[in-house]
């Protein structure tokens, strides 16, 4: 199978193509070393000039979507430590929390002295909507180049509930832990608006409410809310995009926080039970790993070596961890199809 020389994508990824040499589209495109280096300076100052014009508005400065896990702890460190901001730590529980993770959350939630709410809805909810995106894809190719159906449906959840919460407590921020990997610099620090809300949402919970068979608009933004000037809505950051991301340091790191490495989840999640199961059936339907596009960004931004990168895709998901959630949402006995919508 071909393969780039340089990042760990193959070539059974949509869209790809090599050259010559074996290098391939998506490397070929991405930003050289000088210009990604004075991205991270524009908006690393960009972030400090809104920070000088919002911080001490309110209650808090910045809402945090906390998963408790690796990138999302070391993303809480920097803006309570590096930035000095009040920071509100939000945790979506979608019933597949490792319990790990739960001690992580409440050790790192006190040692950084950061206030927490905890989000959890009915399981009845989320296993109708976690099976049957088991059974088959719930969103368009494209969206899933960067995410297995299940994790985009939780990740759908999050997003919408960290900006509802934000708006309704007058937060200026929301900080993600995304990965160099899992989104562009360029969206690094950027003002959310009504009106791409308001087309995200179409496109989204119509496809999840005809699975629950219920209205989910507990969860996502009302018509109040899509009326709000722009003004009044927060602005997203992900840090990791203009600071250094290395794995290895910031997995030292948040150990010598209290932080403890979970013993129950796959190698590429470091908080969630469901990952396993997600991957496995994602790889079944689509030939490649869900992890496959975020990785390769880690491994070009220097955050893991290719053979690291290359180690996470390939070890296959661990049949027993695949096997407690296909009980858990009651998928023991069906056979999985290979549906795409």
């Amino acid at each position: 199978m071909k393969q780039c020389i340089r990042c760990i994508l193959d070539e059974n990824f949509p869209g790809i193509s090599f050259d010559e040499t074996g290098l391939c589209s998506f490397c070929r495109r991405a930003a050289d070393e000088k210009r990604q280096q004075a991205l991270k300076q524009e908006y690393r100052e960009k972030f400090k000039g809104l920070l000088e014009r919002h911080r001490g508005q309110g209650p808090y400065d910045v809402l945090m979507a906390y998963s408790g896990g690796k990138d999302s702890t070391y993303t809480l460190d920097i803006f309570r430590r590096t930035y000095g901001l009040r920071v509100l730590a939000l945790t979506f529980d979608n019933a597949f929390i490792s319990p790990f993770a739960v001690e992580n959350i409440s050790r790192i939630t006190e040692r950084l002295e950061v206030d927490h709410i905890l989000f959890r809805p009915s399981f009845n909810l989320m296993q109708k909507i976690f099976s049957e995106a088991g059974k088959r894809d719930l969103f368009p190719e494209k969206a899933l180049e960067r995410a297995s159906s299940i994790c985009t449906a939780c990740i759908g959840f999050v997003k919408s509930l960290v900006l509802k919460t934000a708006l309704e407590k007058g937060i200026p921020f929301v900080g993600f832990g995304w990965s160099p990997g899992q989104a562009p610099i360029q969206s690094s620090v950027m003002q959310t608006n009504p009106r791409m809300v308001a087309v995200s949402q179409k496109g989204f919970w119509p496809r999840l409410e005809a699975v629950a068979g219920q209205d989910l608009s507990a969860y996502y933004l009302s018509k109040t809310d899509l009326a709000r000037p722009v003004e009044e809505y927060p602005i997203n950051v992900h840090p990791f995009a203009f600071h250094h991301y290395d794995e290895k340091a910031i997995k030292d790191h948040i150990l010598s926080l209290g932080w403890k490495e979970t013993r129950d989840t796959d190698p590429n999640s470091t908080n969630c039970l469901l990952n396993a199961f997600a991957n496995q059936v994602h790889m079944d339907r689509w030939g490649f790993h869900p992890y496959a596009w975020e990785i390769a960004g880690i491994v070009r931004a220097g955050g893991l070596s290719r053979e690291e990168g290359l180690a996470k895709i390939k070890e296959p998901p661990n049949p027993i961890l695949v096997s407690r959630v296909k009980e858990r949402l009651g998928l023991s006995c069906e056979r999985l199809q290979n549906v795409h919508i």
